[in-house]
């Protein structure tokens, strides 16, 4: 039967079982506590049980479409692993003077690179011994497979130990991107070199990354406030425009790719990912939130389901007996060739912390996975190792992590934070917010149903009471944290804020109040008070009078954000703005000194203590702000 040339023949039955573990897989980690483990490996592990019990019988058709399916999960894994790849981070690290010892060390995109370089090296002696074992067909391909790291297993790590932002953080996040970069780049030119010979063909490949550097100029000069708008009137559900055109941009690269060769389509999705970097703000970007449901919530899962189903136990037979001595030695070259080369960031961390981050390092995931099959499908690799690769990317990002916690000691309340003390709706949503805006937040919640809801949702909150002050202790509060009390009760948030301000001594307090007599009471207290009515009256004002402006920085977060940075670096204290070279994605909008406010011009002075509210990109704010702060 056809409905204008539709088939209704296809057997939707084995999707059904992939798409049902896809789904079943996170709610059986959330209801066990396992959300520290990576759900791919248990998608993995499902996608195997599966593959011999519910898909053996399953049509070759089916499978195809299945393969189709996990392939375009595959580009899309490594379009989004280039899409994490924080560029600006990149360029800004890039040294632009003669540079030190102590300035190399304390330099992220130096230290990554040096750190690359020593775990290539130390690969290629890993290899080395291995095919001591097992007789390798390809030494150096075999290197390359060993010197891949999992972006998407370090950053949640981190970022659930609020250590993004910290220096060792980004040491560890720059390391792994550069670790991404590099090796899909030599990947692809050994692929290319192993399939073809060394020819003048590979010259082609340089096209790729010509193709790049067009669409990266394209990008920068058209006019963006134009495109930002029409994008804006067509990103409703009907259109979603701007979904469509990263679609149109990945398969852009991808059917480039395919014509130079099917090795290169690797490189292809990780450099659209990596082109749509330069434009997009990732953590506050609505197109973000959309890519990852439509990846993370379809294709990937696929992806790595599939490599279960396709996973081969049987190919272990071919080492026979030295099956064990084969996985424990290439195991220990794994976690051998990340760990060693750590020592780089001994002097600035210590010896504990940076074996730790070699460890986290370690783990492996998407990259190694597909690098294997790559090898397999060349026949540099034997099935064997192939399957050898899969289970031990499989163990090492189960105890990497864990290894790191436990080497490093857990602090997840370290870092400047804002406490939420009640788990209210505003509460909420002003958590969600402060995570768009790459602040940590954590929300106090003595109510259990209301914590376990939140929790289950994946918001950072803590079972207690804010009438307790040891809670405080806990959360270790510094007196640059901001703690923002709305418990629903004028009476408590008073009760609470007068904690705070007397028992634990500190000031920055934000509440809210509904009458007269509780904003007294917060305001004998120096609690900064929200009149909840004069701001619904300003932003209903704003929607009037000026509602483009209201959008473009209450409702985007696509690229730009607001900050205020005080002036403390004595060079620049009298002297004038024009004098200074500020980036020219920075703009510098407001200035208040001594309780004054006024518009900035090229001829105002700078003081120390000056409170500067500037509005740019993060790396033109980062920029300013050294320049200001030192």
């Amino acid at each position: 039967m056809t409905v204008l040339s539709i088939s209704f023949d296809f057997d939707y039955f084995p999707l059904l079982i992939v798409i049902a573990i896809a789904w079943f897989v996170p709610l059986l980690m959330s209801s066990a506590g396992l959300q520290r483990i990576p759900s791919v490996i248990i998608e993995i592990i499902a996608g195997y049980i599966a593959g011999h019990f519910f898909l053996e019988a399953a049509s070759s058709e089916t499978v195809r479409i299945l393969d189709f399916l996990a392939f375009t999960g595959f580009v899309f894994l490594m379009f989004l692993s280039g899409l994490e790849i924080d560029v600006d981070k990149i360029m800004f690290a890039i040294p632009r003077r003669r540079i030190s010892f102590v300035h190399f060390l304390s330099n992220p995109l130096l230290v990554g690179g040096a750190y690359f370089m020593l775990t290539l090296g130390l690969s290629c002696l890993g290899a080395v011994a291995v095919d001591a074992i097992v007789d390798l067909q390809d030494v150096w391909y075999f290197s390359l497979i060993m010197v891949t790291t999992s972006v998407g297993i370090i950053f949640p790590v981190l970022k659930s130990r609020s250590e993004t932002t910290t220096q060792f953080g980004q040491m560890l996040i720059m390391a792994a991107a550069i670790a991404d970069i590099v090796s899909i780049i030599l990947f692809t030119f050994t692929a290319f070199i192993i399939k073809n010979g060394f020819r003048i063909e590979i010259m082609f490949i340089i096209g790729l990354f010509l193709a790049f550097y067009v669409f990266y100029l394209a990008g920068r000069r058209l006019n963006f406030l134009f495109f930002r708008r029409i994008s804006f009137q067509l990103a409703h559900a009907a259109s979603q425009i701007s979904t469509r055109g990263t679609l149109l941009l990945i398969l852009i690269f991808v059917v480039i790719s395919q014509y130079l060769g099917k090795e290169v389509v690797l490189l292809g999705a990780f450099l659209s990912g990596l082109l749509l970097s330069f434009f997009l703000h990732k953590d506050r970007s609505l197109l973000m939130i959309k890519l990852d449901s439509m990846g993370f919530g379809f294709f990937i899962p696929v992806f790595f389901i599939m490599v279960g189903v396709k996973f081969d136990a049987s190919a272990f037979a071919e080492f026979d007996r030295s099956l064990m001595p084969f996985l424990l030695v290439l195991l220990l070259v794994m976690f051998a060739v990340k760990v060693l080369p750590s020592i780089l960031w001994a002097r600035l961390f210590g010896v504990r912390k940076a074996i730790a981050g070699g460890f986290l390092m370690s783990s492996r995931l998407s990259l190694i996975i597909a690098a294997a099959a790559i090898g397999l499908e060349l026949g540099v690799i034997s099935p064997g190792i192939n399957a050898s690769f899969i289970l031990l990317a499989v163990v090492t990002c189960l105890f990497s992590p864990l290894l790191y916690s436990s080497i490093k000691p857990d602090q997840p309340y370290a870092g400047e934070k804002t406490i939420i003390v009640g788990g209210s709706s505003t509460g909420v949503l002003l958590a969600r917010r402060l995570k768009m805006q790459g602040r940590n937040a954590v929300i106090i919640e003595k109510e259990p149903a209301r914590f376990q809801e939140m929790k289950g949702k994946g918001l950072p909150v803590l079972k207690g009471d804010g009438m307790d002050a040891g809670i405080y202790r806990k959360l270790r509060l510094k007196p640059s944290d901001y703690v923002v009390v709305e418990t629903g009760s004028d009476r408590l948030n008073v009760e609470i804020c007068r904690l705070l301000r007397q028992e634990c001594q500190h000031d920055r307090i934000i509440s809210k109040s509904g009458d007269s007599s509780a904003e007294r009471m917060l305001r004998n207290l120096d609690v900064e008070v929200m009149d909840a009515r004069r701001v619904l009256a300003s932003t209903v004002e704003s929607l009037i009078i000026r509602p483009k402006t209201y959008r473009a920085l209450v409702d985007s977060f696509d690229n730009y954000s607001v900050e205020d940075i005080v002036v403390s670096k004595k060079e620049v204290d009298g002297l004038q703005i024009r004098d200074i070279p500020f980036h020219e994605n920075c703009t510098i909008i407001l200035v208040e000194r001594d309780h004054d406010k006024y518009i900035p011009h090229g001829t105002t002075h700078i003081r120390v203590g000056d409170h500067f509210t500037v509005f740019g990109t993060d790396a033109a704010i980062d920029d300013t702000r050294k320049k200001l702060m030192g």
